[in-house]
């Protein structure tokens, strides 16, 4: 239930450096090696922290590598909402917008498996992450047809759709032959 869920309590600038530490960490070893390279003690080592510190702020790899895709759109969000609008008409301003966010993942095709594999997780911690990611996602989409971002609460209709594809693309992929690169099509194949 909602009242039974501990209250987040806002972090420290120091704690907020060890966590970004903690998250770059991770980033760097799904880059490297996907994944399955991401190993909690690993991250621990690199973000020079204990691995208690990490499971301060993370639940889980899954919880994890989720907070980094969080993060990597809200930095996403943040560079195009700072750069001028390009396109004539709204659908062409949002394809400008997917364009710039697909080109950036296709540059780290290991860090993108690891973080959508563990947004696809059961982990609730996930699960909230990727509602994150979704609404940072209608909010770029919004912008860019000129409209103004959607408060939260509009999302909760969309979600059921956004996690089982993204359920989906952890379990299959397929080419997709129109566009020469892979998508998530579990029975269209």
């Amino acid at each position: 239930m909602q009242e039974e869920r501990a209250v987040a309590r806002a972090l420290t600038r120091a704690q907020q450096d060890r966590r970004q530490r903690v998250i770059d960490a991770a980033v760097a070893l799904a880059g490297e090696g996907g994944y399955d390279a991401v190993q909690m003690r690993d991250v621990a080592a690199r973000a020079q922290v204990a691995m208690g510190t990490v499971y301060r702020y993370f639940t889980s790899k899954d919880h994890l590598l989720a907070a980094a895709l969080v993060h990597y759109v809200a930095q996403l969000d943040a560079r195009l909402a700072a750069a001028p609008r390009r396109g004539a008409t709204s659908g062409q301003r949002v394809v400008e917008a997917l364009d710039r966010a697909l080109r950036a993942m296709a540059r780290q095709p290991r860090l993108v498996s690891a973080v959508f594999t563990a947004l696809a997780s059961p982990d609730p911690a996930a699960a909230e992450c990727q509602q994150e990611v979704a609404w940072l996602m209608d909010a770029i989409v919004s912008r860019a047809m000129g409209e103004p971002s959607p408060p939260v609460a509009t999302w909760s209709g969309r979600m059921p759709m956004a996690s089982w594809r993204l359920s989906a693309a952890s379990r299959a992929r397929t080419p997709d032959r129109s566009v020469g690169t892979s998508v998530a099509c579990p029975r269209w194949r």
